[in-house]
């Protein structure tokens, strides 16, 4: 199991540009293993989705280690993230940032990262059951993360980040969807940084494309 660890670190996260320290040292301490459905554990560490029912699906290691590092997060950040899954990214976050409140649209899943947890006995995570596809109650939050792609960004979110804020999302249709950051650097002034191509299940009840109309 340690061997596979330092196998997804070395082979997987530094050839994906992640080279933070502190990000590293969370992947050896959080326990990937413990957050993947027990009939699929011994993918814990491969490098590709795993899923997790109701058509979720655990990322693979390397894109959540690239957002957490993007996401620059300070002990000082509330955070929103948009699908919990697993709670596996729930808890990498939830390491560098002052508060995550995690929403989940399906009462299993977030009762499974309920569960996985548990034993980390962390008291700056609030798990949530409904939509937050476009905001959650009217909140303002220092980082939003949507753990789902979308195929067009909702105003809502952007408009729910405090100024110096982040919302990373991954955008598009499949095949060809793009992971942005946008900065929410004045109060009407939004700056978009394009960080990869990738391509993930969408998020329920995502915003619809805009379709031309002729």
């Amino acid at each position: 199991m340690e061997q596979a660890r330092f196998n997804m670190i070395e082979q997987q996260l530094r050839p994906y540009d992640v080279l933070e320290g502190r990000i590293l040292e969370l992947f050896k301490h959080v326990r990937r293993e413990h957050f993947v459905p027990a009939d699929k554990r011994k993918l814990s560490f491969a490098d590709m989705e795993i899923p997790l029912g109701h058509g979720a699906k655990m990322w693979p290691p390397k894109l959540e280690a690239r957002i957490v590092q993007e996401l620059h997060l300070t002990g000082n950040d509330i955070v929103l993230e948009v699908g919990t899954g697993s709670g596996y990214l729930t808890a990498l976050l939830s390491a560098l940032a002052g508060q995550v409140t995690s929403v989940e649209i399906v009462p299993e899943l977030s009762a499974m990262a309920k569960q996985n947890l548990a034993s980390y006995h962390r008291n700056n995570i609030i798990l949530e059951t409904g939509d937050a596809s476009h905001g959650w109650r009217g909140g303002t939050y220092d980082v939003i993360v949507l753990t789902g792609s979308t195929p067009a960004l909702p105003k809502e979110l952007q408009s729910s980040l405090n100024v110096g804020g982040r919302l990373f999302a991954i955008v598009g249709d499949a095949p060809l969807m793009e992971a942005k950051l946008i900065t929410r650097v004045a109060r009407d002034t939004f700056e978009t940084v394009n960080i990869m191509e990738t391509c993930v299940a969408p998020l329920q009840n995502a915003e619809k494309s805009r379709q031309f109309v002729f």
